[in-house]
């Protein structure tokens, strides 16, 4: 199954063994050893590829094995740390002439400008401080505060100019809703590059959705397992300054011109853990399908407003060339259908020649939805916001107990109508 990170996908390793125990020796480690591990920093335990879960039975009333997925936020700890790499440019050796993981359409000259931060130790070290955040960040904590250089500050800079200028003409309504306030609550500037810590506040009090720096590319799986806690996991770092207006894989131009805008919005963010919570426990063969729904909206999206096509999806959103080349009449636009979607093929290293249309989030959830329940698991899972914890309902007690959580919540609401209705 291969790996996702924010659009991203690589060649995955033996299902059977945590990512960074599949191959020794590709990037310096010994077979068994995290990159955290090699950076002298030590990893959570590492979580089971399979577990039988208490409660799950299927028909047969025989206990079913299902992959392990966490119950609670601060499991999120057990595997934030199981990157597949650091990325790209940490690897001194990454072929740069191959193909680059995010697409970034840009001229062939960029490829070789690009080759800078592969052989810049500057640039290397830097990254090595940024994965060393991440590595020891634990659930609960505040994001570490960075100071960026000049340099980045001016990398930003230009990304951020270029950006803003499309946005309000090319993002979809929501997006250009959320963005100002972003302006106004955590330093989006063209002349500062924001903390993680405080846009992750401003998502947690708008929708509950939070931040959680990562060193680099996590499995498809423990992806979307953060997305089911409505975490996102973030970079922290930026692309080398050789040339701003390319990347080979997510930096923080990415995560925040492109992502973070929209966590702030109820129904994307509702959307968004739909994805989540629908992999839990799945299949591999379906997390592959759910990445696939991820990469076709969450990445790639595109929305139906007054008319006209907006874009949604971060992949857009922070590429300058894509962003506008989305909205012409070159790629085909297709109805978003999450069965559809999910067996859709793409290219990672060039224009996308299909992009999938959603009426509107609310409707993309509840189609996702819908597709989540033909995903073959023994047992429903909710999220419970007050402990901040997947619960299986897998048996009558957990459903009653479900079912009377929503029954108050129901009166609450009937009390409200009743009340709105004496007023007018």
């Amino acid at each position: 199954m291969p790996s996702l990170r924010h659009g991203i996908r690589t060649p995955s390793p033996t299902p059977s063994l945590p990512p960074w125990m599949s191959t020794p020796g590709a990037d310096g480690r010994a077979a068994g050893e995290s990159p955290c591990d090699a950076a002298g920093v030590h990893s959570p335990c590492s979580s089971p590829p399979g577990e039988t879960i208490p409660g799950a039975r299927s028909l047969l009333a025989t206990p079913v094995a299902v992959p392990w997925f966490p119950r609670k936020m601060k499991e999120l700890d057990r595997f934030a740390n199981q990157v597949l790499t650091y990325g790209a440019e940490l690897n001194a050796d990454h072929p740069v002439s191959a193909t680059p993981p995010r697409p970034r359409p840009a001229p062939p000259r960029l490829t070789t400008l690009s080759r800078q931060g592969f052989h810049d130790p500057v640039y290397l070290a830097r990254r090595k401080q940024f994965a060393d955040i991440a590595c020891h960040y634990r659930h609960g904590q505040p994001i570490p505060r960075v100071v960026y250089t000049e340099a980045e500050v001016r990398t930003w800079g230009a990304v951020f100019v270029e950006l803003t200028s499309l946005y309000p003409s090319h993002a979809c309504r929501e997006f250009n809703h959320v963005f100002p306030l972003l302006v106004d609550n955590c330093a989006f500037r063209a002349d500062n590059i924001p903390q993680l810590e405080d846009v992750s506040c401003f998502l947690r009090d708008s929708t509950g959705f939070q931040l959680r720096p990562v060193a680099g590319l996590l499995s498809s799986r423990d992806f979307l397992a953060g997305l089911a806690f409505r975490v996102f996991h973030s970079t922290q770092y930026i692309r080398h300054g050789s040339n701003p207006l390319y990347t080979p894989e997510p930096d923080i131009c990415h995560e925040l011109l492109g992502h973070a805008p929209l966590f702030a919005d109820p129904q994307f963010a509702a959307f968004s853990q739909e994805i989540g919570l629908a992999s839990l426990g799945a299949p591999d063969e379906y997390v592959k399908k759910l990445a696939t729904c991820y990469w076709f909206s969450v990445e790639f999206g595109l929305c139906q407003q007054g008319g006209q096509r907006r874009a949604y999806g971060a992949g857009l959103l922070s590429s300058i060339a894509e962003l506008q080349y989305a909205l012409t009449d070159q790629p085909q636009v297709r109805p978003f259908e999450p069965a559809k979607v999910a067996e859709q093929t793409y290219p990672i290293s060039e224009l996308q020649p299909v992009y999938f249309l959603a009426d509107s989030f609310d409707d993309a959830k509840e189609r996702m939805s819908a597709y989540a329940h033909t995903i073959p698991r023994p047992f429903s899972v909710h999220y419970n916001p007050y402990t901040q914890s997947v619960e299986v309902l897998d048996n009558q007690e957990r459903i009653i107990s479900m079912m009377q959580t929503v029954r108050g919540d129901m009166g609450v609401v009937c009390d409200a109508l009743r009340k709105l209705s004496v007023r007018m």
